[in-house]
């Protein structure tokens, strides 16, 4: 047991600690340039992390063991405020089970990203974050300055949740090792992520990778013709439009 009494014995130990750490750095999918890439992390089970994201970024979150579950809040970066609404993101739809071409969408009627790949399908709109993630969120939220209140419901990723016939909530377990899933990010985004159990699957989680990199060709290949998608993707470009044109004023 090292001495951490003194400041250098409290720095040897903090050094040794750092040493014996797993600073496991996922690498970028195929295919993508490693120069492009502005953020790779790994979540271990009962973490979290969270970055800003520019518009054009694509996020991908991987569950490499299988038993990851991914509790997601993303806010707008430069007016906090607004940010994903999951009732409106199962409602515009018309569906409350993610997949390809889904967006996340704000209470303003703007998409905030878009799901463009999807290998696992087993995702929830519907419970939430269990208390330890949402504990886990609120750290992380800490980190920008935002407090619980802006902690609000959230999509988990890799544990779905499917709605029976006579309305129960039936889990429908994982996908396994190797799914993932991908986003494009529409506006700047303040992105949270928690790798904590779902309210529903108490089934402790392993680690979760999360890649990012610059793709912006990505919002001109949106893979959503509806009508109801589109017109929030027009409301959201005017706002970026708009806060372009202030920004240089």
């Amino acid at each position: 047991m090292m001495n951490t009494a003194s400041t250098i014995g409290a720095r040897d130990h903090a050094r040794a600690q750092a040493a014996n750490a797993d600073w496991s750095v996922p690498a970028p999918p195929a295919g993508v340039d490693p120069d492009s890439v502005t953020w790779a992390e790994q979540i271990p089970a009962d973490g979290y992390a969270t970055r800003v994201l520019g518009r054009g970024t694509k996020l991908r979150l991987t569950d490499p063991q299988g038993r990851g579950c991914a509790h997601l809040i993303v806010l707008r970066a430069e007016a906090p405020w607004e940010r994903l609404n999951v009732a409106d993101t199962v409602k515009v739809p018309w569906q409350a089970y993610l997949g390809v071409g889904h967006p996340l969408l704000s209470d303003q009627g703007r998409v905030l990203a878009t799901i463009v790949a999807d290998t696992s399908s087993q995702h929830d709109t519907l419970c939430g974050a269990s208390a330890s993630g949402r504990a886990l969120l609120t750290r992380g939220a800490a980190k920008h300055g935002l407090g619980p209140r802006e902690v609000g419901p959230t999509i988990s990723f890799f544990r779905g949740v499917h709605v029976g016939s006579d309305g129960s909530l039936d889990v429908l377990g994982r996908r396994g090792a190797g799914a993932y899933v991908e986003l494009i990010v529409h506006l700047p985004l303040i992105v949270l992520l928690a790798n904590a159990p779902h309210p529903l699957d108490p089934t402790p989680t392993t680690p979760l990778d999360i890649v990012a990199w610059g793709e912006p060709a990505t919002l001109t290949q949106l893979p959503n013709t509806d009508p109801e998608y589109q017109r929030a993707v027009e409301n959201t470009e005017s706002a970026w439009a708009a806060a372009q044109n202030w920004s240089m004023a």
